[in-house]
């Protein structure tokens, strides 16, 4: 599968970056590499970015467990030992409420995963199509490579707590506590489609906490900071505006899942604003059994009210 198609092509015309993104996409690869293997087995956590195959809105969501969870079963197939409960037909996958449940088992679902460790500030992306298996889920390669640490907060250490989730909160827009917790986020996950179904993307975006502005009850903006100049995600959404948003308590391990539109607003300064609309909400209390130490912000990011 190519790099780039002709959205990120655009985006990176426009910005005037293309043999910077040619250069960095000599470092795409299909196959998983001893190192990246290694990096997977230490991670507690996994990011999904991929459309539900009913209803076609786009979601990221978490999958957590015992590091050695996600491991390299071939030489282009990564395995995710889920533990949730088994999915029509005998596959595991996602719990049942999470909306890419369906997703998970799906044959060749295209998804996209990213494993970050906060510890280390490294983050590796792994994109294929998903197989369910009797555990989980596989993901068949096609397209593997790392991201530098730009814009990582580090949180030095995890535990995993014995916690019950609650049940999903849903809804079709932000109420004014969902919009306090945005407001005061310094990650979050970004899932984004290939043209065509050909692919998807999991990524990450962070900053100080207020990088990401609430300005109704159903729009988000954030600006689109300096990074590797690939332009996969908005480059993704300049030809599919369907986007899903996950952020997370690092504390208690709640989820808010949004599922939307994304465009990417050009300033003739060069400043890219990306514009979040919201369809629908999933705030999940302690959905997830980790909880991470205080941030160290990271030295990148730029001040959220310049």
């Amino acid at each position: 599968m190519d790099v780039y198609h002709s959205g990120s092509r655009a985006v990176q015309d426009r910005v005037g970056v293309r043999d910077l993104a040619d250069h960095m996409g000599r470092a795409v690869g299909e196959g998983v590499r001893p190192v990246v293997a290694a990096f997977l087995e230490l991670q507690p956590l996994l990011v999904l970015g991929a459309a539900d195959p009913v209803g076609g809105r786009v979601w990221a969501s978490a999958v957590t467990g015992v590091p050695g969870f996600v491991r390299a079963t071939g030489p282009r197939r990564i395995s995710v030992a889920t533990g949730a409960s088994h999915a029509p037909g005998g596959a595991g996958g996602l719990p049942s409420a999470d909306p890419l449940a369906a997703a998970t088992a799906t044959p060749g679902t295209p998804v996209g995963t990213l494993a970050l460790d906060p510890r280390t500030r490294r983050r590796v992306r792994l994109n294929g199509r998903l197989l369910p298996t009797p555990r989980g889920f596989a993901v068949e390669t096609d397209r593997v490579f790392a991201n530098c640490p730009k814009y990582i907060q580090r949180r030095e250490s995890f535990e995993t707590v014995d916690r019950t989730p609650g049940d999903p909160l849903r809804g079709a827009e932000l109420d004014p506590e969902q919009r306090a917790f945005v407001a005061c986020a310094d990650t979050f996950f970004l899932a984004t489609v290939r043209p065509g179904g050909t692919g998807a993307e999991a990524g990450h975006r962070g900053g100080g906490p207020g990088f990401v502005h609430v300005t109704s009850p159903r729009t988000l903006t954030w600006r689109d900071h300096p990074g590797n100049s690939m332009f996969l995600s908005l480059g993704n959404l300049a030809a599919d505006p369907r986007a899903g948003l996950l952020l997370l308590d690092w504390t208690t391990g709640r989820t808010l899942q949004l599922t939307g539109e994304a465009r990417t607003r050009f300033a003739p300064d060069g400043e890219r604003t990306v514009l979040f609309t919201v369809a629908e909400t999933v705030d999940t209390p302690a959905a997830l059994p980790l909880r991470w130490s205080a941030p160290e912000y990271s030295p990148a990011n730029p001040d959220p009210t310049g």
